[in-house]
């Protein structure tokens, strides 16, 4: 009997350890499952996509060029912008040019094959538009008058009907307003004279081709007595001066003057003596 109860402990206990190890390695198996991270969807790869055209950039728009063909039997292309300058290049008669730039009198231009060179005015007056027609340069001869600054011109006329020569030069402050200097010389029969004066002038229709001007000034005079005279003496004075005239759009840079001066020398604080004098010249302006 007692074989047979520790038999039937045996087997019991055999059972117990059975189940005690399955159980144990169940819980491993849920520890294990669970300290595993779960995994990531699979990502599937996208097609590489095709790269996108960018499209260049579109020039920037070149300025505004005149095109002229050449009618005469040739024009000839120079370096520079003057007669100084060497010719290089000769463009021949049904060519065509366009025009670049101006200097002046002088425009650069450029071939249909590429060359630059600089062409005078009078060449490109010979030349044909676009529509045949023989190109002006009118309306850029009325634009250098209008916007005309400096000026130099010399006259001849009278000083107390005596001969006179003079020059000035002016330039432009505003449309109506210029400062101008002027010297001039006398020479009379007996005596002779030199003066000098800074005067401001007003020309209130400046943009018209007949013109007139008003202007008033100080400046210095020299009375020069021949030296055969006795007592012939060197005076310096201080001279003021008032003048009224008129201007004349000749053509191209020049213009005709035309003015009627009134010029008071003071001798002394008592002693002042006044000149009359009038002058026609021509002058130049850029």
């Amino acid at each position: 009997m007692m074989a047979t109860f520790l038999r039937s402990g045996a087997v019991v206990l055999a059972v117990t350890v059975g189940l005690l190890g399955a159980t144990g390695a169940r819980a491993a198996d849920e520890v294990v499952a669970a300290s595993v991270p779960a995994s990531a969807p699979a990502q599937v790869p996208l097609p590489a996509s095709a790269p996108v055209a960018t499209p260049a950039p579109a020039p920037a728009p070149s300025p505004a060029t005149e095109r002229l063909q050449v009618s005469d039997p040739y024009i000839e292309l120079r370096t520079g912008p003057g007669r100084g300058f060497p010719v290089f290049f000769v463009v021949a008669r049904a060519e065509w040019i366009e025009i670049e730039l101006r200097h002046t009198d002088w425009f650069r231009v450029r071939t249909a094959g590429g060359k630059m060179g600089w062409v005078s005015r009078q060449q490109l007056e010979t030349t044909l538009t676009a529509s045949g027609a023989t190109k002006s340069f009118r309306d850029i001869l009325i634009d250098d008058y209008l916007s005309r600054r400096v000026q130099l011109g010399a006259a001849w006329g009278r000083f107390n009907a005596e001969p006179m020569l003079k020059i000035w030069t002016s330039y432009r402050l505003s449309e109506t307003l210029s400062l101008e200097g002027t010297v001039g010389q006398v020479q009379g029969k007996f005596a002779g004279a030199d003066f000098w004066h800074l005067s401001l002038l007003t020309e209130p229709w400046s943009d018209q081709r007949f013109s007139p001007f008003a202007s008033i000034g100080m400046g210095k005079y020299k009375y020069v007595p021949n030296a055969s005279l006795v007592g012939a003496t060197t005076t310096r004075s201080k001279l003021a001066n008032a003048t009224a005239g008129v201007n004349y759009h000749l053509s191209d840079r020049f213009l005709v003057r035309a003015d009627y001066s009134l010029h008071t020398v003071f001798f002394s604080d008592t002693h002042t003596n006044e000149f009359r004098a009038w002058t026609l010249g021509m002058a130049f302006f850029f």
